[in-house]
């Protein structure tokens, strides 16, 4: 299903949604793939534990973090799909980074980890049919689709990677 087949745009997380093309959602999860596989991550491997300004996040922990987000949004995407009707619970992401000391770890297991998860949340979104994609739930209070959420995955991915172009690299 095309992002315009959002039956409404949930709040807060239109930034990310914006931050992707008007294609099927398997599609745009694809094609992050394909712009995670491509990256050049030699360049962000030389950051090393640079930050652009105090109390930021390094590499490692940006790379951590979007593991734990995806891992997060696509336990979202299944309760709700299944039925859920509990308002799912919503996390605080840098309490969340402080405790899973991303920067303790390395690059190279990050990326594989974040490579994995990847093929595992394409594996999940094929298993939905367009009524699981358009059911709505709530998490953190906030309505959501599970189409949403798979935008949301790949805008979330597309805005820190452009964090770090604009805010590391100049």
């Amino acid at each position: 299903m095309f992002k315009s087949a959002l039956p409404f745009m949930p709040e807060f997380f239109d930034r990310y949604i914006n931050q992707t093309d008007d294609v099927p959602m398997l599609t745009i999860l694809e094609r992050t793939q394909e712009e995670l596989q491509n990256y050049d991550w030699d360049k962000l491997q030389a950051l090393g534990d640079y930050v652009y300004a105090p109390g930021k996040w390094t590499v490692c922990d940006i790379v951590q973090h979007l593991i734990d987000t995806e891992r997060i949004l696509t336990y979202r995407a299944l309760c709700i799909a299944r039925g859920e009707a509990a308002n799912l619970p919503g996390f605080e992401e840098d309490d969340y980074a402080l405790h899973a000391q991303g920067n303790q770890r390395s690059l190279v297991d990050l990326k594989a980890e974040l490579f994995t998860l990847r093929t595992s949340t394409l594996q999940l979104f094929r298993s939905f049919n367009d009524v699981m994609l358009l059911q709505t739930g709530t998490a953190n209070g906030k309505k959501l689709t599970p189409l949403a959420l798979g935008f949301i995955v790949a805008g979330h991915q597309r805005h820190h990677f452009r964090v770090l172009e604009e805010r590391y690299f100049n």
